[in-house]
């Protein structure tokens, strides 16, 4: 009987159509093979897989396609991680792009050049820079595990270039038309929804998820606990804010208060006339029959409102970045907007309205100058 190979010796035989294989051991009396047209070939193949195995870098898990461990990955391993929405933006990018342009390679031949080229091709497409960066997070998150179960070596995603992305150009209200919105929607069915808007700088969603529990009038103050999207082939869906700083309190100004009881009142005159059909979900700012209102009706509202004032067609988001860059420019503390908004960092506040800074430090300069000119 001949003699077995042990974890991690390898051989090198010809097969009889005359390609030459180069084969090694690995635990488990599993062998991992390598071939060539020549001898020298295969053996040079052997030398930098004795050497990986012996560096813990040869991936030594089962042949399998790129789409078919990305699959696995997302289902088994990350979709119990991650927020339902999330999870349908991850599930959507991988099945429109990544299947069709790289799903078909076998996972451990996938090369950096390969997923260079399947950038630069859905680039020259049209899609978005923003796109291509979730696509490179979810590809590289997906690949680092790859190499935990064995199944590559490296993470190909960490030898690409990435397109420089593109920040979209943020559109704040001034003072004045902020002033000039609110007024126009005074007795509107949005009045109160974008006045707290404008006051706390809430995100669209957490506005749609707000419950009266949430509100305490009398204390001034609400807490952001959830927000809400609405989903492809799933409806709406509720979940926590994306970060533990989004879990907040806010203290609430007096036309703030004031916008939230007029919309109590509003929403009394609603469940009356709806009835039995009332769906009691005690959401602050709801449909006509109780549920959610959609983001999309929401929108087409807003612009008619943005149409009637006289004012730029922004973002339903800009109203966010209006709030942010009104309490800046009042001299408020950054660290309090960061508070307000619910970022996880003050440095992202900061990086996000840095265009407000050289305002705030002329201001500063001539507080500063006021104080010491007479001395001088």
């Amino acid at each position: 009987m001949a003699k077995q190979r042990g974890h991690g010796e390898g051989s090198i035989y010809r097969r009889k159509d005359g390609r030459w294989v180069a084969s090694i051991s690995l635990e488990h009396r599993k062998r991992k093979y390598f071939y060539g047209e020549t001898r020298k070939e295969v053996q040079e193949k052997l030398r930098v897989a004795l050497q990986e195995l012996k560096l813990g870098l040869l991936a030594t898990g089962p042949q399998q396609t790129v789409k078919q461990y990305l699959e696995q990955w997302l289902e088994q391993v990350h979709k119990p991680t991650i927020r339902e929405g999330s999870y349908v933006t991850y599930h959507s990018v991988l099945t429109r792009h990544v299947y069709p342009g790289i799903g078909y390679i076998p996972l451990q031949k996938l090369t950096p050049q390969q997923l260079q080229s399947f950038y630069a091709s859905v680039t020259d497409k049209g899609l978005s820079t923003k796109t291509v960066h979730v696509i490179h997070a979810v590809l590289h998150k997906a690949f680092d595990h790859a190499i935990k179960w064995g199944l590559i070596a490296r993470n190909v995603c960490d030898s690409v270039s990435l397109p420089r992305k593109i920040r979209h150009q943020m559109q704040p209200l001034t003072t004045e038309q902020c002033q000039k919105l609110l007024q126009v929607a005074q007795g509107h069915k949005f009045e109160g929804l974008l006045t707290l808007a404008v006051a706390t700088g809430m995100r669209r969603g957490e506005l749609l998820a707000l419950r009266w529990q949430d509100v305490d009038l009398e204390q001034r103050t609400l807490h952001v606990r959830r927000t809400v999207d609405q989903l492809p082939h799933r409806g709406y869906v509720e979940n926590e804010p994306k970060t533990i700083k989004g879990i907040r309190q806010i203290v609430l100004p007096e036309f703030a208060i004031t916008a939230l009881q007029k919309q109590r009142e509003h929403q009394y005159e609603l469940q009356q006339k709806a009835g039995d059909k009332w769906l009691d979900h005690d959401l602050v700012f709801s449909a006509e029959y109780g549920g959610y209102i959609s983001p999309k009706y929401l929108w087409t509202r807003f612009k008619a409102l943005l149409r009637e004032a006289k004012l730029p067609t922004i973002r339903f988001h800009d109203l966010r970045h209006s709030a942010a860059t009104l309490l800046l420019t009042m001299g408020v503390h950054p660290k309090v907007v960061q508070e307000l908004l619910g970022h996880s960092q003050i440095s992202m506040t900061l990086d996000i309205y840095s265009h407000v800074l050289p305002s705030m430090q002329r201001d500063a300069m001539s507080k500063m100058d006021s104080i010491f000119k007479q001395q001088f």
